[in-house]
């Protein structure tokens, strides 16, 4: 048997080991002097003497000293004695992250099939469903941003918002990656240790604000990690005329507007918090890596440890005092024959 680290969990209720002994020992000896004063009351010592021949005083006593002992291994019980250890390494079952998608008219384009924005939710929706282990958030953008989804571990409702995204979720045109960056930092529960946001966009960040953004929050604890969609040679824009026809998006000369993937951007905004940049991939392989980083970084932080704890053993006293109890029940009072002779 382990005997390594013996202690009690909680030594308080050692109290009432001691206390209660104590007390039903006071009990019993009130309840004795009470008992003579009756019985001489109403008989001569003589006759009193002669009614208690067969009484054994000694075995009362030890019944009552069993009753003591009873008491004093509840009272050990319940202050949980523990001995031998237990180890246990914690796993990285999910921390809470909340998941900034980009949905401007840039995620229209058609570099990345259907689109990029369609691409973007079918990649987080099935990282969620295969990989979810924590709680999850979204966050859309776009000229502004919305906490479409706030921390969650109902996946079904997480999978309702992100489907409910679509390029008029955010009425404010243009990409501002440092506001999405704020909102999201906001979603996050403050006494969280680390904050992790996963950015998915082309990175056009037409505000320029996003890496000075998350230099300011990557010294408060958020780490982003940045998946980019699209390609670097990128692709027209098209949307909906208010006739319901699809037309190009032409800039102010009336030139047709590129959108590309802006991977320098990303990988900046990714480095100023400790976190990484990786491109979407056909399947959705940058999610699979980011989570695959996550464990690096627990690891390499000493967040992934072996933790010990003590093994219980009150079930030792109470197996004790339950003996003691039967035993004191089986014991009577009165002396053998031979003795009460």
């Amino acid at each position: 048997m382990d005997l390594a680290h013996p202690h009690f969990e909680e030594p308080r209720w050692l109290l009432l080991a001691v206390v209660a002994p104590v007390l039903l020992a006071l009990l019993h000896r009130h309840a004795a002097v009470k008992r003579k004063q009756q019985l001489a009351q109403i008989a001569s010592p003589r006759f009193v003497n002669e009614l208690a021949a067969s009484h054994s005083p000694a075995r009362r006593g030890f019944k009552n000293l069993l009753l003591m002992l009873a008491l004093a291994g509840v009272g050990m019980a319940l202050a949980r004695p523990q001995w031998g250890e237990l180890k246990s390494t914690s796993q990285w079952l999910g921390e809470d992250v909340v998941f900034a998608l980009d949905c401007s008219n840039s995620m229209l384009a058609t570099d990345v099939r259907p689109n990029r924005l369609q691409r973007a939710k079918l990649a987080i929706l099935d990282f969620v469903r295969t990989h979810g282990r924590g709680r999850v958030g979204l966050v859309a953008f776009a000229g502004g941003s919305f906490l479409q989804c706030p921390l969650t571990l109902d996946y079904d409702a997480f999978e309702n918002a992100l489907q409910a995204v679509d390029e008029k979720t955010i009425p404010i045109a243009g990409t501002d990656i440092g506001r999405a960056l704020k909102e999201a930092n906001h979603a996050m529960e403050k006494a969280s240790r680390r904050k992790l946001v996963v950015l998915v966009t082309d990175g056009e960040d037409l505000e320029k604000s996003g890496v000075a953004t998350a230099q300011s929050l990557g010294t408060n604890g958020l780490v982003v990690f940045t998946v980019g969609i699209g390609s670097p040679a990128g692709s027209e824009i098209q949307i909906l005329n208010p006739a319901g026809q699809l037309e190009l998006v032409r800039d102010l000369n009336g030139e047709v507007v590129r959108s590309r993937l802006d991977e320098k951007t990303l990988a900046a905004i990714a480095q100023a918090t400790g976190g990484n940049y990786y491109p979407l991939g056909p399947l959705g392989e940058g999610l699979a890596k980011v989570r695959m980083a996550v464990e690096t970084l627990d690891a390499s932080a000493g967040l992934t440890r072996t933790r010990s704890r003590g093994v219980e053993r009150y079930y030792w006293p109470v197996a004790a005092a339950l003996v003691l109890m039967i035993a004191e029940s089986l014991i009577g009072t009165r002396r053998g024959k031979s003795s009460a002779k």
